[in-house]
């Protein structure tokens, strides 16, 4: 079958975005796309491929993502915002209420990260850190404290976004123990239910400095869900208020965030781009994963420029 899809990213987290509204595939299909065009020995290579998906009566449109594993989780905040515009788009809205896996967002056109940065608003929540969210077996909910059984003796905040996070602010993002971690908890240990993706965050000032290995991805230039999992977790561990707004920077860029607490509810809201930086159709056989021909059909240039330079600003 022939695919037309848009190559994308939200904060470096990059992504193929089809609109699947019409296509009729099933889970393992779709696996086997996602594992083919994410190949990055492939001729497009990503952290996942993106769907739009059509709405019902309680919600405007829906998403799903599938990892370059073949995975489906339970959102991706980065690529949400892709999708969100993608549908925004097709449907000439500017705001909507989303269906997710297994649960929803409202999302919104927000102002301009930076000059010529298409920048989407979703919220989020509420977070859960009760460890059957989580999907972590242990007796009591993890609140920067040491897990038992875990190979690691520091402290991690445990959440469910509501794909499972464990979070442990850092002095500084050692990256070679990040990915030692990160790949013991993606071998699907006892400990975990189904793995879970797993962040080092550094306190810098009012801000934060995230780094994550993804479930089903692994070391990435930037996770949404860990970026609002890291904002709920400085708050809930005293370490910056809830309530008001910083920025969270990444190895891809950044976002702007707000956790609410228990006070709003527990909602994590984030600003971030959704970066459209080509379009293109491909070959594939849904079956078996083939690979046929690549055809690039437009460039933008001018979106890559514009991310290029908020992510080169101080």
């Amino acid at each position: 079958m022939e695919l037309n899809f848009t190559k994308c990213h939200g904060s470096g987290n990059d992504f193929i975005l089809l609109d699947a509204r019409a296509i009729d595939l099933d889970d393992s299909s779709w696996g086997r796309v996602a594992r083919a065009l994410s190949d990055r020995a492939g001729p497009v290579g990503a952290d996942g491929i993106l769907l739009l998906t059509a709405g019902d009566a309680g919600s405007d449109f829906g998403f799903r993502v599938f990892n370059s594993d073949g995975s489906e989780p339970e959102t991706c905040l980065n690529g949400l915002r892709c999708v969100v515009r993608a549908g925004f788009e097709a449907l000439g809205l500017e705001k909507a209420l989303v269906r997710l896996k297994t649960s929803d967002a409202q999302v919104s056109r927000d102002a301009e990260l930076a000059p010529g940065v298409y920048t989407v608003r979703e919220t989020v929540g509420p977070v859960a850190t009760d460890p059957a969210a989580v999907g972590i077996r242990v007796s009591a909910p993890v609140i920067d404290a040491v897990v038992p059984g875990l190979p690691s003796d520091r402290a991690f905040t445990a959440l469910a976004m509501p794909n499972p996070h464990l979070i442990a602010f850092v002095e500084r993002v050692d990256v070679e123990e990040l990915v030692a971690l990160g790949q013991w908890c993606e071998a699907g240990p006892a400990l975990l239910a189904d793995r879970a993706n797993v962040s080092f965050v550094e306190v810098r000032g009012a801000d934060l400095f995230v780094q994550t290995f993804e479930r089903g991805v692994g070391l990435t230039n930037a996770c949404g869900t860990a970026m609002a999992g890291s904002v709920h977790a400085a708050g809930l561990t005293g370490r910056l208020p809830f309530g008001e707004w910083l920025t969270v920077f990444n190895p891809g860029g950044r976002v702007r965030a707000r956790a609410e607490g228990a006070a709003g509810g527990n909602a994590v809201t984030i600003a971030g781009n959704a970066t459209f930086e080509w379009d293109g159709v491909i070959e594939i056989d849904p079956a078996t994963g083939a690979v046929g021909a690549l055809t690039v059909v437009r460039r933008r240039d001018d979106e890559v420029a514009a991310w290029a330079a908020a992510v080169a600003a101080p």
